[in-house]
């Protein structure tokens, strides 16, 4: 059979077309793939000594929690540092992550507008803008801050599966050079 008995004026362009359009059409309906939180979900905990930019390092424990939510996962961590006068100081964050609607990005849903959905914060009103990205074995938080002076500080927590828990790199970046730096194993609990 000829092209132009299959096509009538010999042309594939409207065939390419329809499969281009139907192709389309059928990943809307269904679509990004997202990675899967669930080997993530756990409670984890352990300690480490939190490298400063001057070179001292402070003890610090830490631990984590995440959890899948009806439209997406919650990731819980707290901190206690050590300080040398003997003084605890304890921080604490919750945070809820739903699909980007980009694959394995998720925003974070950190306040209901007026209509009653979870939206971000807003960076220039000096609150965090927060977001996630599983990658693989690493579920990654990235918080950026913008200064009044419009410099910036990302805060980084990779989170990567290992056996047993999870390995904890985390980064403090202002304006381009690192303040904080951490790297350790948290356990499973």
């Amino acid at each position: 059979m000829t092209l132009s008995r299959a096509f009538p004026g010999g042309s594939m362009r409207p065939f390419i077309v329809a499969i281009v359009v139907l192709g389309t059409a059928m990943f809307a309906m269904v679509g990004p793939v997202r990675a899967d939180i669930t080997p993530f979900v756990g409670q984890y905990s352990g300690s480490a000594e939190v490298m400063q930019a001057n070179g001292t390092k402070i003890p610090r424990d830490m631990s984590v929690e995440i959890n899948e939510t009806k439209q997406g996962f919650t990731v819980k961590w707290s901190s206690v540092t050590h300080r040398a006068s003997g003084k605890l100081s304890e921080k604490s964050y919750s945070i809820d992550f739903v699909p980007s609607g980009r694959g394995d990005v998720y925003a974070a849903a950190q306040r209901k507008n007026v209509f009653g959905h979870e939206v971000q914060l807003d960076p220039m009103k000096g609150e965090p803008y927060v977001w996630a990205r599983i990658d693989g074995e690493t579920l990654t938080v990235y918080s950026l801050f913008v200064d009044t002076d419009g410099g910036y500080s990302l805060q980084r927590y990779d989170r990567t599966l290992t056996e047993g828990g999870l390995n904890l790199n985390f980064q403090n970046i202002q304006d381009g050079e690192i303040l904080r730096a951490v790297e350790t194993f948290l356990v499973r609990d």
